[in-house]
């Protein structure tokens, strides 16, 4: 029986035995490879219109405000990777809207290159910052915090775009 959506324990078909060690003289490749990541533009209900997003003040370099977000698990799809970095950094239990974008640039990360999709979600109640973070803050997304991380200010500008009805996004796929 296959996994379900989001599962880690993947069918057979999908997960292939490597040896701890290759047999001496055994060629073996190695690939540099983007790391997926997500993000999650998260809309506090009930605190106004337009509502205020919810920013992470970061604990580790490098140093600034962010989108809650972070790396997917192996097994794990895009979405149950947003709901659950948005929960483990948020303590909130994020609806996930749209699908605003995907950001590539090998430049966006100074850590290592990162492919992240962004996603726009909602929430109600109180955040509370993971213990990863440094803070947590609720912002218009028209004055964030300085410093922001990575590529998070573009991130924005097209959240705000997608607001006004002037920017494309795609449905969630569960």
């Amino acid at each position: 029986m296959a996994a379900a959506a989001g599962d880690r324990d993947l069918p057979g078909p999908l997960v292939r035995e490597h040896p701890a060690r290759p047999a001496p003289g055994a060629v073996v490749e190695r690939y540099r490879n983007p790391f997926p990541t997500v993000d999650v533009v998260i809309e506090l209900m009930g605190r106004g219109d337009p509502p205020p997003i919810v920013l992470i003040e970061r604990r580790n370099p490098p140093r600034g405000w962010a989108l809650p977000g972070g790396f997917v698990d192996y097994g794990e799809t895009m979405e149950s990777a947003a709901r659950r970095e948005a929960r483990e950094e948020t303590g909130l239990e994020v609806e996930l809207l749209a699908l605003l974008g995907v950001y590539s640039d090998p430049r966006r990360d100074q850590r290592q290159h990162n492919v992240s999709a962004v996603f726009v979600g909602r929430a109600g109640g109180s955040p509370q910052a993971g213990d990863d973070a440094a803070g947590l803050g609720l912002f218009s997304a028209e004055a964030p915090p300085r410093p922001l991380c990575f590529d998070h200010e573009l991130i924005l500008a097209h959240y705000l775009a997608w607001r006004r009805g002037q920017r494309p996004a795609a449905p969630v796929q569960d």
